[in-house]
């Protein structure tokens, strides 16, 4: 029997920088690794663990600002926590570095109640599947036409139907690279793009109409997330089969609101270590559900296995490299990829996952 009387004991907070597995860059952006903040919240002779991908200030932004909050508080009522804790980060910013806090907290205090009940947490989540299908995602603008076709046409191989590469740093070569993408995965495989909000409007639309040939699925950010009128605009315009995706930037439902009403998606992106964990996660699928809207999970792929098995609009949930990895690096008990989905272990308490600390030490900043 759980513990109902149990509370939250303390909160521990660490980040760890892994350096990537070669030069990565997208429309917008480069990088050479990516720091992941890991919560572990203990509580009556459980430990729950959560986790953002975020600079290594946020681990000091939640000891130093959340775990007094936290603890002291019921271990079985996460969604009670949240609300109180999103509160608290008025002052210091609820957007940004305190939603990456705040998620990350969440995700633990989820997991803990789960672990409490002896339940696993797409269980205790209500789950109303029992998968989560995936789409690859990686083909960063540093990769050649060679390195695109082996990384993607391996997931197509391994029988994941959907990926995804980056474009638009350096337009005059998406060319080569969706040529060389397409025939290494077929025509059966739904190739999906991502430009990290590098174009205009306009020049996503041209961008569009100069690779129809491709035959693009999802079309994601091709103007800023901030631009809402411009992402309208691409939608109404873009190819019928392309859908025009964006969200990963949500901080909190009100900005999957503001995305909806603006009516500037077709698709609902969000991010459960980034949008206030899963308690926000829920109320983003919630919003989803009302607006008839499908929604995409970003990234994580770790905690959406069993957080994405709750929410009934999922059409499936990003399998990016640097997560893939790095999750495969740091924790027992990722889930399998099984006829290109994430099938979450009901077997084990909350989400299976655990720290390999004599792994994560060498990376801890």
């Amino acid at each position: 029997m759980p513990e109902l009387d149990a509370t939250v004991e303390r909160l521990e907070a660490a980040a760890y920088t892994i350096p990537t597995d070669r030069p990565e860059s997208d429309g917008t952006k480069e990088w050479d690794s990516s720091t992941i903040v890991v919560v572990h919240a203990h509580g009556g002779g459980e430990v729950g663990l959560g986790y953002t991908y975020g600079p290594s200030t946020v681990a000091h932004l939640i000891e130093s600002m959340l775990a007094d909050s936290v603890t002291g508080s019921s271990a079985l009522t996460p969604q009670r926590v949240h609300r109180r804790l999103r509160a608290g980060l008025r002052d210091a910013g609820q957007a940004g570095l305190g939603a990456l806090a705040l998620s990350a907290v969440d995700v633990a205090l989820h997991d803990l109640r789960a672990r409490l009940l002896g339940l696993p947490l797409a269980t205790a989540l209500d789950a109303v599947r029992d998968n989560v299908p995936i789409y690859g995602s990686g083909g960063f603008t540093t990769y050649d036409g060679a390195r695109v076709a082996e990384q993607l046409g391996g997931w197509a191989a391994q029988g994941i139907p959907r990926v995804k590469m980056k474009i638009g740093r350096h337009p005059g070569q998406d060319a080569a690279r969706m040529a060389a993408a397409r025939e290494a995965i077929g025509s059966n495989v739904a190739l999906m793009v991502d430009a990290n909000g590098a174009f205009s409007p306009d020049q996503a639309l041209e961008w569009l109409t100069r690779h129809a040939r491709f035959g693009i699925d999802y079309f994601e950010e091709p103007v800023s997330s901030d631009d809402l009128p411009g992402l309208r605009r691409v939608r109404e315009r873009a190819p019928r089969e392309t859908s025009i995706a964006a969200g990963e930037y949500t901080w909190s439902p009100l900005d999957t609101r503001r995305l909806l009403e603006a009516e500037a998606v077709d698709i609902v992106q969000a991010d459960v270590t980034r949008c206030g964990g899963i308690t926000g996660l829920l109320q983003v699928g919630a919003l989803c559900e009302a607006h008839e809207r499908p929604f995409s999970a970003h990234c994580a792929p770790a905690i959406t296995a069993h957080a994405g098995c709750a929410l009934s609009r999922l059409v499936h949930c990003e399998y990016f490299h640097d997560h893939v990895r790095i999750e495969g690096m740091l924790f027992d008990g990722v889930p399998p990829v099984r006829d290109g989905a994430l099938w979450p272990d009901r077997g084990v308490s909350g989400h299976g996952l655990t720290l390999r600390e004599d792994e994560a030490r060498h990376y801890r900043v």
